[in-house]
């Protein structure tokens, strides 16, 4: 379909649909310029323009009940033996879907068809391709309807040759940046393991030294994807902190694996957040988790944040030198941290992050809208080696063996036994304790998006951002790519969660995303702020 008064190049003929400027949820006239850049492959741009967010729900599912009728179809003419070769094989992906002929055309007929069909139309490349290929022919017919039916538009069928978007790299050697903390493990061991040569990756890891260098790297183009701390895109995207520059979350890299740790000479003196009051106490960037929970926590004694501590901002590798010379009463850090205070003999855990919300996120994997439109398929296959990765390690059995890997000087540079002690979670806690906490640190890396709905709200109640931008079902949607990682997930035989977002169970009141403003409501009562 041709909209002629777009100076439009060939590749997006097909694809007018996604320019239309009815208002239809398509991109707008002066949004068009934004997709140089991106592939040139017309069927892997609506791949990309799907993950943005460019069509339309009703677009969406339209394609969905096209791929569900064809795939009914398919199987019918299976059992009366009428198929076509290209019938056979996606008979042949559902059959061994679902485990055989009778279990695959009860799943299609069946009340779970839909979920069955999800999976379904994920299986193989060319489902895939031909999904994407229904997409943007059903953005079409949506248009027309939108439009009023334009006679001057005639629709074409974006050719099915080519192969899925993870055959071809347009870039094989990156560099991505971190910082060497437990959190960016899954990042760190894919490749002394081989993780990134296995997806065709030549990845040269960067050692930063504190957030405000991978945001300014980000931005500078200076790196090709990064480690971040899970609000980092959040507060990126939005302009926070800087000028506004376009991130995607990719995948969790870690939940929990952080600690409150206080110096030796408070020992005995502090039990509860209340207990905190006039100290100084370091986070490592203001857009984290570790200053939101600190926060939190804080708060729930009845202390205000703001006034009642000094909160300092404190680079991670330098958090434990300025505890022991006395310039710090406490810091919430990465558990390696938090740990070395007890190893150095200088400080004591007084609570783990996980004892404040079970589950919740710290950092994550992520890179500029602007580098996974020129690169869709290199990002997919590096975001899909973070997850194996991430899978890799989360495993108990690898625990032990990661810990001395990491170790290393040109990875994390910590002693071994204080990785050991946050990985195996058996640990000393400088209280006289020796604790057993499997989960002290996990690698989950299912982006749910109920994570950026409580970020986004905690910004708000710290007037970290102003209430205009709130806009939090659009940062979720927007930021974190929570259909991608579920499904690079499944590519690699994985069970993730099917919805994107959940009831978080937080120690002070569960927060559900569908009454965000209740929940801040509520919270500002509770704690007075």
């Amino acid at each position: 379909m041709v909209v002629s008064e777009y100076p439009l190049t060939g590749r997006f003929d097909s694809l007018s649909a996604a320019f239309c400027g009815c208002g239809a949820g398509h991109l707008p006239k002066d949004h068009w310029q934004a997709t140089f850049g991106m592939p040139e492959d017309p069927i892997d741009l609506v791949g990309d323009l799907v993950q943005m967010g460019h069509y339309s729900g009703e677009s969406i599912n339209f394609a969905k009940s096209l791929t569900q009728a064809e795939f009914k179809k398919a199987l019918l003419l299976q059992m009366i033996d009428k198929a076509e070769p290209s019938q056979k094989a996606i008979c042949e992906q559902l059959i061994k879907l679902a485990g055989g002929v009778e279990e695959a055309f009860g799943a299609a007929f069946g009340p779970n068809a839909s979920e069955f069909f999800a999976d379904g139309y994920r299986v193989g490349a060319f489902n895939r391709r031909d999904f994407l290929i229904k997409v943007a022919a059903s953005a079409a017919i949506v248009t027309l309807a939108s439009c009023g039916g334009n006679q001057s538009q005639s629709p074409t069928e974006p050719s099915p040759s080519g192969n899925a978007a993870t055959d071809k790299l347009e870039k094989t050697d990156l560099t991505i940046g971190f910082i060497p903390i437990a959190c960016s493990i899954p990042i760190v061991i894919a490749e002394p393991q081989g993780i990134y040569k296995k997806y065709g990756l030549n990845v040269t890891l960067k050692k930063m030294p504190n957030w405000a260098a991978v945001r300014d790297s980000a931005i500078a183009g200076e790196l090709d994807a990064y480690h971040m701390l899970s609000p980092m895109p959040i507060a990126m995207t939005l302009g926070l902190g800087s000028g506004a520059f376009p991130i995607k979350l990719a995948s969790i890299e870690n939940i929990n694996g952080q600690s409150i740790a206080v110096a030796k000479k408070h020992l005995g003196k502090v039990k509860e957040a209340k207990d905190f009051k006039g100290m100084t106490i370091g986070v490592p960037f203001p857009f984290s988790m570790h200053n939101l929970l600190l926060r939190y926590y804080l708060a729930s004694g009845g202390l205000n944040p703001d006034k009642d501590v000094s909160i300092q901002i404190v680079p991670p590798p330098d958090s434990v030198a300025k505890m022991a010379a006395g310039q710090m009463d406490a810091f919430l850090m990465p558990d390696n941290f938090g740990q070395r205070v007890i190893f150095e003999k200088i400080g004591f855990i007084h609570m783990l992050t996980k004892d404040l919300w079970p589950g919740h996120p710290c950092c994550a994997f992520a890179a500029s809208e602007k580098w996974i439109g020129a690169n869709p398929n290199t990002f997919r296959a590096v975001n899909k080696a973070i997850i194996d990765a991430a899978s890799y390690v989360n495993n108990p059995a690898n625990r032990e063996s990661a810990a001395q890997t990491m170790s290393d000087r040109k990875y994390l540079n910590q002693p071994e036994p204080v990785l050991k002690a946050v990985l195996t979670g058996k640990f000393e806690n400088g209280q006289g304790q020796t604790l057993e906490v499997p989960d002290r640190i996990q690698f989950e890396p299912y982006p749910w998006k109920s994570f950026a709905y409580w970020i986004a709200s905690q910004m708000v109640v710290w007037n970290l951002m102003p209430t205009e931008k709130a806009k939090y079902q659009e940062i979720a949607d927007q930021i974190y790519l929570t259909d991608l990682a579920r499904e690079l997930a499944k590519e690699l035989g994985q069970t993730p969660p099917s919805d994107p977002t959940r009831v978080e169970k937080l120690k002070f009141g569960d927060f559900d995303p569908a009454n965000v403003e209740g929940y801040i409501d509520g919270l500002k009562k509770k704690f007075q702020v």
